[in-house]
């Protein structure tokens, strides 16, 4: 089966082509073709993603991609432009909310011939729902031209499966087919991202039960707004993971209060998270200190993202005492912490197999909405025709 993807929930821009086969027993893939671009830049002086900006910019780079991503795959071939006009206007109303991409798809889509694809993935939610309704509306607009189903994906089973694309490099002209991953089951997923912190029981793929989460704030936007606090830019995961490690080589000294923060719910009989105790502890520490210079912003990044990962391994070994399995998988954009990473393997890589994301696929992309895209078609979640229609934007969309 071959699968177009498209990932637009948040601030990256990202179209993929894969081939499947194997069915959910198993599951191997190729990468045809791949391109994600991150928007990092037109929201970094912002401090945080502008939901109507991400979705100008999709508006902007899903045609160029598409193009890109066709001719990488051996799917860019001209044709003369003989599309009726009902089929033409029919595309302007699906496209009338996203002019920018109207003009871009009708200049160049109906001039190409139907690419050699069973069917489009697209990401319904969870998100920002002005950046899912452009991925989404863009899928509607191909399925209509080149009369193909689509198939609706939640983005937080893209990271679950995230892990059974092995690529490591976002050159797939070196890529054959994925080494196959043989994840067994039960398992258990720990999806780490900026909007979401949860621990999720897996029967199966596409069986899926949420058996933890926080109550509040997610991980990914604990580390955000702990660095906004210490004036490191946006994004602030890498900035607070890269002044902790340079705290870990030189093991700094201060003067005054040590630095030690609270573990949120360490010891709490459920499996749930908070990390708005922990945020607002680093922002109480910062307050009574006179002088916050780089030494003590290396500490508190040290002290803070410890503090983070020895809660998420403690709720995980409960889960897995709780729950068992037999495959524990790691994913969302935190996932690419290097200390977290460590810890894991350390804490639970001799007692159960653990699966992380490459780097490059550990942030959002496409391969893994195709690769979720593929199981959910095996479910037969397909729409074709009119159905196509229906599917709407979810931006509280559960796993």
């Amino acid at each position: 089966m071959i699968i177009l993807s498209i990932e637009t929930s948040c601030d990256e821009t990202a179209i993929s082509i894969i081939s499947a086969k194997g069915g959910v027993k198993k599951p191997a893939f190729k990468v045809l073709s791949d391109m994600t671009i991150s928007q990092i830049n037109v929201h970094q002086k912002y401090g945080g993603v502008f939901p109507n900006l991400a979705k100008r910019e999709h508006q902007k780079n899903l045609v160029p991609i598409l193009e890109k991503v066709l001719k990488e795959s051996n799917n860019l071939k001209p044709k003369k432009n003989n599309v009726p006009d009902d089929l033409i206007k029919k595309l302007e109303i699906t496209l009338e909310r996203e002019p920018e991409l109207l003009r871009q798809f009708i200049d160049f889509v109906p001039n190409i011939k139907k690419p050699k694809i069973d069917a489009i993935a697209v990401t319904q939610g969870p998100g920002l729902e002005p950046a899912l309704w452009v991925g989404i509306n863009f899928a509607k607009a191909l399925s209509l031209l080149w009369d193909m189903p689509i198939i609706p994906v939640n983005h937080m089973e893209g990271h679950i499966v995230s892990p059974l694309i092995s690529l490591d490099t976002p050159d797939i002209r070196k890529s054959e087919e994925n080494k196959r991953v043989n994840i067994k089951f039960p398992a258990l997923a720990l999806l780490i991202s900026g909007g979401h912190t949860e621990l999720v029981e897996i029967k199966k793929w596409g069986e899926y039960k949420i058996i933890g989460k926080t109550r509040d704030d997610a991980v990914g936007e604990c580390f955000d707004k702990v660095a906004r606090m210490l004036g490191l830019p946006y994004p602030g995961g890498p900035q607070i993971s890269a002044l902790a490690r340079l705290a870990r080589t030189q093991k700094n000294k201060v003067d005054g209060e040590p630095v030690k923060f609270p573990r949120p719910m360490l010891n709490s009989p459920d499996l749930d998270f908070s990390f708005s105790g922990l945020k607002t502890s680093v922002l109480y520490f910062l307050q009574k200190q006179k002088d916050v210079n780089e030494h003590l912003k290396q500490n508190i990044s040290q002290e803070f993202e410890e503090a983070v990962t020895e809660v998420l391994v403690t709720k995980t070994k409960k889960a897995i005492q709780d729950f068992g399995g037999k495959s524990l998988i790691i994913g969302g954009g935190v996932s690419a912490n290097k200390y977290l990473r460590e810890i894991f393997e350390r804490e639970f890589g001799q007692k159960i197999d653990v699966y992380f994301p490459s780097h490059y696929l550990s942030t959002d992309n496409a391969l893994m909405i195709a690769v979720a895209g593929y199981f959910g078609s095996l479910r037969g979640q397909k729409t074709k025709g009119s159905e196509n229609m229906e599917i709407r934007a979810l931006g509280n969309m559960s796993v």
